[in-house]
């Protein structure tokens, strides 16, 4: 497998820049990465600050010590493991320091890296392991069984390496904290040769066809998202943003980590997220910035901590994005704490933000485009890329009309792997087409304010993390009173989307209940995957065709699930 990235014209014309911010000074990852920690003014700043507060866990990388740490785990890759430039790593690992050091580590010597959530079922890591064609997986020592039971069927998983809070295993004697300098062997690994058109990763994806879709993010993309992200926020090394999302997903990855390290900032990552801790954690550790989900402002709303003991004065507003935003939650939130909200939207498919609310606007327009229309703003498109509202033909569409949301410039995937029919589909008269539902407004200034309203693809995004329906769908007619069953989302004041059934019994004498319904998901499915609430009928809701007919369904049962929205379910 070439470590370079062949990709179709068809996608290519997607990924032009034409007309857009000039290409990275860059030409590999490995060079910035030299860059950054043989920089004297970076030498004894902090990058990366880690905090477990379940452990009592609270240090912090100089950038002098994360590059000597990440060239270790490099070479550990290269000599030990046997890995070389495209091959391709898995993980399955949490927030961690190490698995930080492990990504940097890969992208660093030409290594693509392929995160699974380890919350995903065994059927489901088995196909990403199988699928991505990894060679090898690092996970926590924890799953180290399951993994190794896979690996029976994977003929090119080569190796499986057990991951503890010091490093890797295998280095016993040697912690992967270990401040000491790189050897010289490890330090030659960042010249060998590399491009920005390798392989950084590779994020699976839940898609409308059930399995996931493996979204090929290059080296170039990594970059290019974060020099446009760092220079709409004018982010620099006095910076500091903090972590609180899952990075084996591109927000956290992207955002938090790869930003920070190329404007020179730092980052501060948490092992998970706690409102108790919230603004005590800003005040701590300085914090300027911090990326969330809507699911994230909401649990802060309903903690609604008293945060005037803390000094805030560094802090300057959240990103947030990666799932459908409220009018009533950004205004509520804003008003409540007086922090703005720099709503954004984008996808794995261009490798996170393709655009933000400005951050010029008066506190008079930004809550205009905020509350102003029927749905949030998503904002004004970055650099290095461009967005349009399209219709089925491929043709623009006037403002305020509703059309496809799509993208085109360097934010844009090399496609997806192994899969041309969903390339066929997504990449169409040079654009990426999202499947999403939108329109925009021009400001005086005549720049385009792009709104959300809906999907084309029938995704459930439920705290910003994609669900594909089809997955509940299988669960529930594994029952063996159920004849019919369809999964939908509903509007929820927590999770921006939650999910419900519909479900149509067998004729019989015995028939379902919710509660056992309910019960039989969590036998196949993780906890934020299985619906909340069933709704029973008795008709089948199939198109001629064949097709079942999910967004009408979706409409019809809207005002039953009203009462659902502003429901917290928890797990039980």
């Amino acid at each position: 497998m070439s470590p370079l990235v062949a990709v179709p014209d068809h996608i290519a014309q997607a990924r032009r820049r034409d007309g857009l911010a000039p290409a990275l000074p860059w030409r590999s990852f490995a060079d910035l990465f030299k860059s950054r920690i043989h920089d004297r003014a970076l030498v004894n700043r902090p990058f990366l600050t880690y905090r477990d507060d379940d452990r009592n866990i609270h240090y912090t990388y100089s950038y002098a010590e994360f590059g000597a740490v990440v060239q270790r785990a490099a070479a550990f890759l290269h000599d030990s493991v046997g890995l070389r430039r495209g091959d391709r790593l898995a993980t399955l690992l949490f927030n961690h320091d190490v698995t930080v050091v492990l990504y940097f580590a890969a992208w660093l010597s030409g290594i693509t890296v392929v995160p699974i959530n380890v919350e995903e079922s065994p059927e489901k890591k088995r196909f990403i392991l199988d699928h991505s064609e990894a060679s090898a997986v690092c996970c926590r020592h924890s799953y180290m069984e399951e993994v190794t039971s896979l690996q029976k069927e994977l003929p090119a998983l080569r190796r499986v390496i057990a991951v503890n809070d010091e490093g890797f295993l295998e280095e016993a004697g040697r912690e992967a904290r270990d401040k000491g300098k790189p050897s010289s062997k490890s330090s030659r690994l960042t010249s060998l040769g590399s491009s920005l058109d390798d392989e950084a990763l590779i994020v699976y994806t839940s898609g409308t066809t059930g399995l996931p879709k493996g979204v090929v993010l290059t080296a170039d993309n990594l970059l290019t998202d974060a020099d446009a992200i760092a220079d709409w926020h004018a982010f620099g090394a006095d910076d500091r943003l903090m972590c609180v999302l899952p990075i084996h997903h591109v927000n956290g990855t992207v955002v938090t980590l790869v930003t920070p390290f190329y404007c020179k900032g730092s980052v501060v990552l948490n092992r998970k997220f706690k409102s108790a801790a919230f603004w005590r954690r800003l005040h701590e550790e300085a914090v300027t910035c911090v990326s969330v989900v809507p699911t994230l402002l909401e649990f802060l709303l309903d903690a609604n901590e008293d945060a005037t003991a803390c000094n805030l004065s560094a802090f300057r507003g959240f990103i947030c994005g990666a799932g459908p935003l409220l009018k009533d939650t950004a205004a509520r939130f804003e008003d409540r704490f007086g922090f703005p909200i720099r709503h954004g939207y984008g996808l794995s498919e261009t490798t996170c933000y393709s655009c933000f609310l400005p951050n010029d606007l008066s506190r008079e327009e930004h809550r205009h485009w905020l509350t102003g229309y029927e749905f949030p703003s998503i904002g004004v498109p970055l650099r290095h890329n461009t967005m349009a509202i399209l219709d089925g033909e491929g043709q623009p569409v006037p403002e305020l009309a509703r059309g496809e949301i799509c993208i085109r410039g360097g934010t844009v995937c090399a496609g997806y792997f192994k899969r041309d029919d969903a390339n066929d589909a997504a990449f169409q008269g040079g654009w990426f087409r999202s499947g999403d539902e939108g329109f925009y407004v021009r400001d005086e200034r005549g720049r385009p304010f792009f709104f959300i309203s809906g999907r084309l693809k029938e995704l459930i995004i439920r705290g910003g993390v994609n669900i594909s329906p089809l997955e509940i769908d299988d669960a529930l007619k594994s029952h063996p009173l159920v004849r019919f069953a369809m999964a939908i989302p509903f509007e929820n004041r927590y999770y921006g989307e939650e999910i419900a059934a519909y479900v149509v019994p067998r004729d019989g004498t015995s028939l379902p209940t919710e509660p056992d319904l309910l019960a039989h998901c969590r036998r196949f499915l993780p906890f934020y995957k299985c619906p909340k609430v069933i709704l029973f009928g008795d008709d089948v809701p199939y198109t001629s065709t064949g097709k079942p007919k999910r967004l009408e369904l979706k409409s019809r049962l809207a005002s039953a699930l009203a009462a659902h929205r502003d429901s917290q379910f928890t797990e039980r």
